[in-house]
């Protein structure tokens, strides 16, 4: 007889709670459930889509579902706050403010289709010779007379010393021609027959909102795919800080399940690569990870609370070159896990490898590098020195906490254009706007501040002190003291002065961090002989809309240069290159690491950058 619910002694001797059903239309998938938690919760836990970018806090509005059936106790005051009367009407609610009781019916709103993700980049000149390589031997089996271990066998005729003992599990019954496979020094596995002309690894890029990885053949450094997804921790928070403090809240499942939810994802991209290529994957040899100083600790399955709380100090910043196996990566028994090195906490492999790339150790005069995201971490060349720094920009660059704010995917605002006879909206995919992204948003508030919409504080103008006929009239709505323009009407693509002041504040932090660099080695902008932007966000950001926002001043959009996704490419030369893998270990402690907050004077610096252009 099948268990309809479990004995809860609270509830008083014999009493059961009945197992209740989320169904999830138009798939009619089922997901049973036990009342007492949050919609959010259920669905996070059952592997649902779902926008989560405050894990939970009730105060981001993204996690909306819409309700088909079922009982749901009525609105709040507060759940209301963040939906439309539209919404409203048709059963919108958010999942994070809504506890099922009973059998319900519900339709997912985010649909979890992404833009492309970056994947190329610059790629430096440099010599091939990866770590891993093979190497053919014969092998005479045991016998009778000479009843030889065939662990003694191959060390008397293979050159190197086995990676560990569990080399011995995966050893086949082998004899004549064999195939030696090495990491470096180390004897990681020996194959049956002539296996030397399949050889593989891949190369990794773990953003805390994108992954990326590629399928490279180790013997001519070719890449053969590239596989590219959201980062699948996502359900747990969309920055840094909130999954660190789910791991917080939740002290004995949160590490286990963030590290699972990215390996399970990597398993997964690389099991795709390799069929897509009709490679085995046991021929993945090495996986390399560049990646921020969190996303390491969470996929090593190390504690990260350090990280998100004065002094920020992580558990490790060197280079990690582990058994793959270790932490459940599908590879090739004997493959290795190599994770580039970092700085600090706010300074990660994805910067030491994109200064890598980037040559800012050969650079000749002064260039700055910075990689836009949630955090903007600078990296400043200055005959020779490295000086780097890391500004808390916050998610409204990459669309969130923005009243309309959506990732870039199917349907988001990615530029926009403003003139006399209205606005003109460019929507990826093309179609009608669901919401407005990142590179939408800065597009926006460029418009805004162009067309004396916005004010250098980042106040909107009042509608009184316009002209009748003025065509900003049409866009610029009033309802008592609260100001918004408006782009779409169905759903509604607003950006209110909540907006604007997000964007001003990731402003004011990333320019700050760049005047804090100058004046801590005696120049100005003007000196600066370049600026490069790497990463996946600012690869989508054109110079006008940087210049145009006062990210970046006026005067140097000539000396821009954009290098793609180098954390990637610096994972691929780690790869690739033993040379190259030595140099960024070297390069990581060469880097100067300043806290912007403990400088004497940052904040009245930041409070003066965040004065929008005129």
């Amino acid at each position: 007889m099948p268990v309809l619910g479990r004995c809860d002694g609270t509830a008083g001797r014999g009493s059961f709670i009945k197992m209740r059903t989320i169904t999830i239309m138009p798939d009619g998938i089922e997901i049973p459930y036990e009342p007492g938690e949050n919609l959010m919760e259920i669905l996070l836990r059952a592997g649902a889509f779902l926008e989560n970018p405050c894990n939970g806090r009730g105060v981001c509005g993204k996690c909306k579902i819409k309700h088909q059936k079922g009982f749901l106790r009525p609105l709040s005051e507060e759940e209301r706050s963040f939906l439309t009367a539209g919404e409203e009407a048709t059963g919108v609610r958010l999942s994070c403010m809504v506890e099922p009781r009973g059998d319900i019916t519900i339709e997912l709103i985010s649909k979890g289709k992404e833009h492309d993700v970056l994947t190329t980049g610059f790629l430096p000149k440099f010599e091939k010779r990866p770590a891993v390589q093979k190497q053919l031997f014969s092998l005479a089996p045991p016998s009778l007379e000479n009843p030889v271990a065939y662990e003694d066998m191959i060390a008397c005729t293979v050159a190197g010393e086995p990676a560990d003992w569990r080399f011995l599990q995966h050893l086949p019954q082998i004899s004549g021609v064999c195939t030696a496979v090495y990491s470096g020094e180390r004897l990681i596995a020996v194959e049956s027959g002539d296996t030397t002309g399949q050889m593989y690894g891949c190369a990794v890029d773990i953003g805390t909102t994108t992954v990326v990885v590629a399928l490279i053949d180790l013997a001519t450094g070719e890449e053969l795919d590239a596989e590219a997804a959201i980062n699948a921790q996502k359900n747990y928070g969309l920055d840094v800080l909130t999954r660190i403090a789910y791991i917080v809240e939740h002290p004995e499942s949160g590490g286990k399940q963030l590290q699972k939810a990215i390996v399970d994802s990597l398993n997964d991209m690389m099991g795709v690569l390799c069929e897509r290529a009709g490679i085995n994957t046991g021929r993945i040899y090495e996986i390399t990870v560049a990646a921020n100083c969190t996303m390491l600790h969470l996929l090593l399955g190390v504690h990260a609370a350090g990280l998100g709380k004065a002094p920020y100090a992580p558990v490790f910043t060197g280079s990690k070159n582990i058994p793959a196996a270790d932490i459940g990566l599908i590879a090739s028994p004997g493959a290795r896990l190599y994770c580039l090195p970092s700085v600090s906490a706010y300074i990660g492999a994805d910067i030491v490898a994109g200064a890598y790339v980037a040559e800012l150790d050969k650079q000749k005069g002064n260039v700055l590098f910075i990689d836009i995201g949630t955090n903007g971490e600078i990296v400043l060349s200055h005959q020779g020195r490295l000086l780097s720094c890391s500004c808390a920009a916050g998610p409204a660059l990459e669309g969130m906490n923005i009243s309309a704010g959506m990732r870039a995917a199917a349907g988001a605002v990615e530029d926009v254009k403003i003139s006399g006879a209205g606005v003109e909206l460019k929507v990826i995919g093309g179609g009608q706007p669901a919401g407005i992204c990142g590179s939408g948003i800065l597009a926006a508030v460029r418009e805004l501040l162009q067309h004396g919409l916005v004010q250098r504080n980042g106040a909107f103008v009042k509608k009184n002190i316009l002209p009748e006929n003025d065509y900003r009239n049409r866009i610029l709505a009033e309802e008592g003291n609260k100001r918004s323009v408006r782009f779409a009407d169905e759903p509604e693509v607003s950006i209110t002065q909540s907006d604007v002041r997000q964007v001003q504040l990731a402003k004011g932090a990333i320019l700050s961090g760049f005047y804090a660099l100058l004046a801590k080695v005696g120049i100005t902008m003007e000196e600066l002989d370049k600026v490069m932007i790497a990463g996946q966000f600012g690869a989508h950001l054109p110079v006008e809309s940087l210049v145009g926002t006062g990210i970046l001043p006026r005067g140097l959009e000539e000396i821009v240069v954009y290098i793609g996704n180098s954390s990637k490419t610096g994972a691929y030369l780690a790869l690739m290159s033993i040379e190259a893998r030595k140099e960024m270990e070297k390069l990581a402690k060469r880097m100067d690491y300043m806290e912007l907050s403990a400088l004497e004077g940052y904040q009245k610096l930041f409070i003066e950058c965040l004065n929008f252009p005129v």
